[in-house]
């Protein structure tokens, strides 16, 4: 198990728009794991597929593309993550079926109904003790459906050793320190133990992704979207002006610009994911 940061008190303040800027990059491992993803089962002619940490919703669009007569549902917390979800994909699919967006903890959620696929991408590293909810989601699970999820690994890497450095220096760790809220996220060996244990067929991978960024301090602002958001929150909340916000940046923005020197071609980020998808048994 990766060393993480302790949970925050409380939640981050997320931005849909900052997130969004990396879209592409950020929708690439989601197509990768739907790649390895069956066609589900459809309990009572109905095909139902939750997406737990929706996010804006523009992944879970993507689960209508593939199956266009589904009863797919998005899960988040935020609001306004939800918000540009629902004003940009909520309602009815061409293939009949229907895209809708709920607020729902993933902490606490299960499901009510049989469902053919869940899916969550790139969230579980936010939702402590996730491995325990893994029994209670497979339950929900028609026979025969699938169970699949990406998160990062890369909680090893400058752009996150840096910051949790940073969090705990002299200058700022009577506000920050511990405030970091990933969750601990697993090897895939562990992944796959834990899900063959619950009788799964389970397939475990890993990808590291190098993705050129471009732009000025381009993976500044591909943090700014996730990993720096407890901590924004945190010192917004502290300091109505923004000023401590600001200084923190500028110090992070200087150590990430040596650990990630741009080249001719732009900035190498090297991106982990670990991938698992378990199919309950028909």
């Amino acid at each position: 198990m990766s060393a993480q940061p302790a949970p925050a008190q409380g939640k981050p303040s997320w931005d849909p728009a900052q997130y969004l800027r990396h879209a592409d990059h950020r929708a690439r491992p989601f197509l990768d794991l739907l790649a390895r993803v069956q066609d589900p089962p459809a309990p009572d002619g109905e095909l139902r597929i939750a997406d737990i940490g929706c996010g804006p919703g523009n992944v879970t669009a993507l689960l209508a593309d593939r199956w266009p007569a589904a009863r797919i549902t998005g899960l988040d917390t935020s609001q306004p993550m939800l918000d540009r979800a629902r004003t940009a994909y909520e309602g009815p699919t061409p293939g009949g079926g229907s895209l809708e967006f709920r607020e729902a903890d993933a902490a606490t959620w299960v499901p009510d109904l049989p469902h053919g696929l869940i899916v969550s991408n790139a969230a579980l590293q936010w939702v402590p003790d996730h491995v325990a909810s893994f029994p209670a989601w497979l339950d929900g699970l028609a026979p025969g459906g699938t169970f699949a999820f990406q998160v990062p690994g890369n909680f090893t890497a400058p752009s996150h050793t840096i910051l949790a450095e940073l969090c705990a220096s002299p200058r700022w760790r009577s506000r920050l320190e511990g405030r970091l809220r990933f969750a601990p996220v697993l090897e895939p060996g562990a992944y796959l133990t834990a899900l063959l244990d619950l009788g799964c067929d389970a397939d475990v991978w890993e990808t590291t992704y190098l993705q050129v960024l471009t732009g000025e301090d381009p993976v500044l602002d591909w943090v700014k979207g996730t990993a720096l958001r407890p901590v924004l929150t945190e010192l917004g909340a502290c300091d109505d002006e923004g000023a401590a916000a600001a200084a923190f940046t500028a110090e992070y923005r200087a150590a990430l610009r040596k650990a990630y020197p741009p080249t001719p071609h732009g900035t190498v980020f090297p991106f982990r994911r670990l991938f698992a998808v378990a199919r309950r048994p028909a």
